[in-house]
Formats: structure tokens, C-alpha cells, sequence
């Protein structure tokens, strides 16, 4: 970047993410950027007169646009956006998600306005709701939500990260549960879920969507699956063991992207990331304890469309440059 006018701008738009996302005051602004508090209201300043903020923040500083390029051109994907950091300490999950669903927010009524989607297909998870939650109101009477995979824990209890009923909310739409667990208790158990004819009729609804828009989950102690008791402490040991580091919509891959042979995955109720392969896949996923998750998701190939949060964004590509540089 040259030109003082260009720097300028780059700060001003580091200020606007900082303020309006960050929720930062002028004064940890300041401390950020290296900049006077004065500095920091012509920034925010500059940033509204340039039309960088509007309902959201448009643009993005350059870091974020170069990780965006090179994510783009490794895996082939259709579209890449890397929230900017919001300030937080490293390894602030709720920051990284909240910078993640601020843009994706953005991005997905952009998608669902489109009058050629007529049925989306979601999954769950922290930063799908929060990108839902960010998102503005849009008037799509018409839209199907379709949940893709089960909506209910293994306790048959509401699973408060199912974003079903929050999208219908915000578009106005009709939503469609799935009322079976994430992943049964058994084999035997999920044979007789999907032995139900509501539930095949809902699958087949799920095959049909026009979109489809997914997490991606860890299988640390911080993620989804284990916080929320979907699975065990024994599990988790066991696919950890078994060399899996992702969830990718209730099949678990390991490093390279490649399944691993895990009774867990056999015990997943929803759709597979098989059965989207193919169609618009937009992936959202925020904090550096998803890299192992994210870069194993993105190497099956499956993913069109990727949100993520700028320090997740380097350490992808940090991870990506020490595959490359290990020897044969």
C-alpha cells in the first residue's frame, strides 16, 4: 500500500472494525493503532464520509484481502471473506466469532435476497448464530429453512445452536427441523430415525436445497460438540486417538480431509458432506482453535464459499506454508 491517502484510509477502516464491531472505545482504539484519540475521531470520521460504513463496514484492510486471495486461489473457492480482528486478546473465541458473524451476517442476506434461492439448507453451531443474529431483515415470505442435520441433542433436549427458527425470524420464512439428535446412540437408534417417514421426507427436502450453509466444528474442550454434551469425554478421546481433528457435518476428518474410520460418523442423523458436494456450500467458522478443523474441511474439496476471522485466516495459511515446507 502507498500513498498517504491509502494509509489513511487503511487506518480508518482498522478504526471503523474496532469501533463498531469491537465495541472499542477511542481510547484502546488509540492504543491499537499507535494514534492519538483526536486521530481516532477523524478516522471514524473519514471512514463514514468515504462511505466505508454503512449497515456494515465496507471494505476491508489489506492483511485481510491478501489472506482472502490466497485462500481463494489453494482451494478453488468461489468466494472468501476475512473478518478483520477486533482488538481482543489472541485466542478470544467470542471476538473471533463475533468479528465472523458481523461480515458473514452481511454476506448471507446478500445470498438469501436472491430470488433464485428457494430453499437453504443449515447446520448449527456458535458462529452460524451469531452470523444470523447480525444479520439484517430481509423480506423472503417464500424462503425454505431446512435443517440439514439432527436438531436435538442426545438428551432429545432443544439444541440451542440450531439456527432454524432464528433465519425464519429474520426472513420471514418457513422453517423445517430436523427432530432427531446430531448423532444417535447407536447404529441401531439411527436406522430408526431414518426409518420414519417425516423424517426421509425432511432429507429429501434437505438434497433439494439451492444453498447450503454450514460450521465447521473442533473437537476441543472449547467447541460445540463437546460443550454441548453431543459428545462424550470418551468419544472425543477416541476420535482424537483415531487421528481426527474436524466435524464436518457429523463426519470427522482428519488432517489431510480424508474420513476417518470413526463408529461416530456412522452414527450421524442429517445429511453428509457427500450429498452437498457439488452445490453452493458457504462455511463460516471464527478462533485459531479451529485451524486443524478448517484446513482439513477445506481440503475434501466440498466448500464454495468461506467466512473467517483474520487470526484464524493467518494461522490457515501459516499451517499451510509448513505443510509445504516439510521434505518429501
Amino acid at each position: 500500500m502507498t500513498g498517504r491517502e491509502d494509509w489513511t484510509t487503511y487506518l480508518a477502516i482498522r478504526a471503523a472494525w474496532l469501533s463498531y464491531v469491537g465495541g472499542c472505545t477511542q481510547g484502546e482504539i488509540a492504543a491499537r493503532l499507535d494514534v492519538s484519540p483526536a486521530k481516532v475521531h477523524r478516522l471514524i470520521a473519514h471512514a463514514q464520509r468515504a462511505g466505508h460504513v454503512r449497515f456494515h463496514i465496507e471494505g476491508r484492510p489489506v492483511e485481510c484481502l491478501e489472506y482472502e486471495d490466497r485462500l481463494t486461489r489453494s482451494f478453488g473457492l468461489n468466494n472468501c471473506i476475512v473478518a478483520p480482528d477486533l482488538g481482543a486478546q489472541a485466542g478470544d473465541e467470542d471476538a473471533s466469532i463475533r468479528a465472523v458473524g458481523s461480515a458473514a451476517g452481511h454476506l448471507l442476506a446478500q445470498v438469501l435476497a436472491s430470488p433464485d434461492i428457494a430453499q437453504v439448507g443449515v447446520g448449527m453451531g456458535r458462529t452460524l448464530k451469531a452470523a444470523i443474529s447480525a444479520m439484517p431483515r430481509i423480506a423472503r415470505p417464500d424462503l425454505s429453512i431446512v435443517s440439514i442435520s439432527g436438531s436435538l441433542t442426545r438428551r432429545l433436549s432443544a439444541n440451542p445452536y440450531d439456527v432454524v427458527q432464528l433465519l425464519s425470524e429474520r426472513t420471514g420464512g418457513e422453517g423445517f427441523y430436523l427432530p432427531v439428535p446430531y448423532l444417535a446412540a447407536s447404529v441401531a437408534e439411527k436406522d430408526m430415525f431414518l426409518g420414519q417417514p417425516s423424517v426421509q421426507e425432511l432429507l429429501q427436502r434437505a438434497r433439494r436445497c439451492d444453498t447450503f450453509v454450514i460450521g465447521i466444528g473442533s473437537l476441543g474442550d472449547e467447541g460445540h460438540l463437546y460443550r454441548m454434551e453431543l459428545i462424550s469425554r470418551d468419544e472425543q478421546r477416541s476420535l482424537c486417538e483415531s487421528g481426527a481433528v474436524g466435524d464436518l457435518m457429523g463426519r470427522f476428518l482428519d488432517r489431510t480431509g480424508a474420513a476417518v474410520p470413526a463408529s461416530l460418523s456412522e452414527k450421524a442423523v442429517g445429511l453428509g458432506y457427500e450429498d452437498v458436494r457439488g452445490s453452493r456450500v458457504l462455511a463460516l467458522a471464527g478462533g485459531l482453535s479451529k485451524t486443524s478443523a478448517v484446513l482439513s474441511s477445506l481440503r475434501t474439496g466440498v466448500i464454495t464459499d468461506l467466512v473467517v476471522d483474520e487470526g484464524l485466516a493467518q494461522s490457515l495459511c501459516a499451517a499451510m506454508e509448513e505443510r509445504v515446507a516439510q521434505p518429501a
